[in-house]
């Protein structure tokens, strides 16, 4: 049965200047794993822009937006072996929501040069 659906949107440009101008945004928003993912992509911005729709797409697929106790860095949206993005949870984020069953969070993410969005479906 599903608990929830979140869908998110966001252009690219957005990540970029964000990423470019403010000192500590990426830091703030993914984790080592993630930036060391996209870093070395020709079109990098739009695999963190992806990864920021999928997080926003989780939070509203969780029905309470950004919950206290929970960082967008320590939520992580990396590709399995065969490159499906899953969701994982590390730090106070996974204490705070340890009642969630990672292994029914199912992700989608897409992207074009100018656009990129995730959606997230919740079973329970």
């Amino acid at each position: 049965m599903v608990s929830g659906i979140g869908l998110d949107v966001i252009e690219v440009e957005r990540v970029q200047q964000k990423i470019e101008k403010e000192q500590g945004f990426r830091e703030l928003v993914f984790a080592p794993e993630e930036i060391a993912y996209c870093e070395p992509k020709a079109h990098k911005y739009e695999h963190y822009a992806a990864r920021f729709a999928a997080k926003e797409a989780f939070f509203k697929a969780l029905g309470t937006g950004w919950a206290n106790g929970t960082a967008y860095n320590e939520i992580l949206i990396l590709g399995d072996d065969a490159g499906k993005p899953e969701l994982h949870l590390k730090g106070e984020t996974a204490t705070t929501l340890a009642h969630i069953a990672l292994n029914q969070v199912k992700i989608s993410v897409s992207h074009l040069k100018n656009i990129a969005a995730a959606v997230v479906v919740i079973a329970s």
